[in-house]
């Protein structure tokens, strides 16, 4: 039984556990016809991934990220998964062959200080963004206002880290099609839309539910509320378009706070439903567990 194609890194609000509810509220129009699939914020991939396993009527994909090393990973998978498993494979030995924790946590120390101080290849930069996102503390991807990761050692003792199988069905399914990708701002999209059907799938950095609970450190630059008018914005853009429909994940702030209607009246043109989501990254363990997000969609 082959691998199936899933995400090769774990990232903060990443839509494995939620596939199935946004499964069930896609464009019918889908299953009758080719289309070109568009993720402006791909993230980890998850839905990317469900995308092209479930649809074989994609003629075209376009993905895009403002994470440049996010990026560089998906072109060094998509392009040389050999040398990139065997890079990995050789750090993971070395890494395993270390008995202490303190060892392991100067290893990685070192392997951080690389990953941000050093000028490397596609191939170094995913070898050490894998590692250092396999063996981080809850698998967070971090940076601070220079753009450096800085994300403390995770003390796992026997982290995957080196996952050749994943690789590989993630290359072959990112071959598998014309699919073009982009790193930059979400907008650059607008460029490839072909004149089929559309669907877009909006993943961006969510608005937090609290001054504390602020997750949008993918990236140096910051995703603020005017941030969020503007791809509310493209959004309307793209809607006037015949033959483009769009899904889009965000948090659901009312549910924390019933004044807080934010979307609600941000989007109110468009369906908004909320569904059940998991998050497992959090700091703070309490802040785990069970909470509603928004899927706002502009069809029926």
């Amino acid at each position: 039984m082959s691998t199936e194609a899933k995400p090769f890194l774990k990232w903060a609000g990443g839509k494995g556990q939620l596939l199935l509810q946004l499964d069930e509220l896609l464009a019918h129009e889908l299953n009758q016809k080719e289309f070109t699939y568009l993720e402006p914020f791909v993230g980890g991939g998850a839905m990317l991934f469900h995308m092209l396993q479930k649809f074989p009527n994609i003629c075209k994909v376009v993905i895009n990220d403002i994470n440049s090393y996010l990026i560089t990973a998906y072109r060094a998978i998509k392009n040389h998964p050999d040398e990139l498993i065997d890079n990995l494979s050789k750090l993971e030995r070395e890494y395993y062959q270390l008995s202490s924790v303190e060892e392991r946590k100067n290893y990685y120390l070192n392997a951080r200080k690389i990953f941000n101080e050093y000028k490397l290849d596609d191939i170094e930069r995913t070898k050490y963004l894998i590692f250092l996102n396999r063996t981080c503390f809850n698998g967070l991807y971090r940076v601070n206002a220079k753009g450096k990761f800085n994300v403390p050692f995770g003390s796992y003792t026997h982290p995957t880290i080196c996952n050749s199988e994943v690789i590989l069905a993630d290359s072959k399914l990112l071959n598998g099609k014309d699919i073009i990708i982009l790193n930059g701002d979400y907008e650059r999209t607008l460029d490839y839309i072909s004149d089929g059907l559309n669907f877009f799938y909006f993943d961006p950095p969510y608005r937090p539910l609290n001054a504390t609970s602020s997750f949008n450190s993918y990236a140096k630059e910051e995703f603020n509320d005017d941030e969020q008018v503007r791809l509310r914005n493209f959004c309307t853009e793209i809607s006037k378009m015949p033959n483009v429909k769009w899904m889009l994940s965000n948090s659901d702030c009312s549910a924390k706070n019933p004044q807080d209607t934010f979307f609600e009246d941000l989007y109110a043109d468009y369906h908004i439903q909320r569904v059940h989501a998991s998050r497992a990254i959090n700091a703070n363990p309490s802040k785990r567990g069970k909470l509603t997000e928004l899927l706002i969609r502009n069809y029926e």
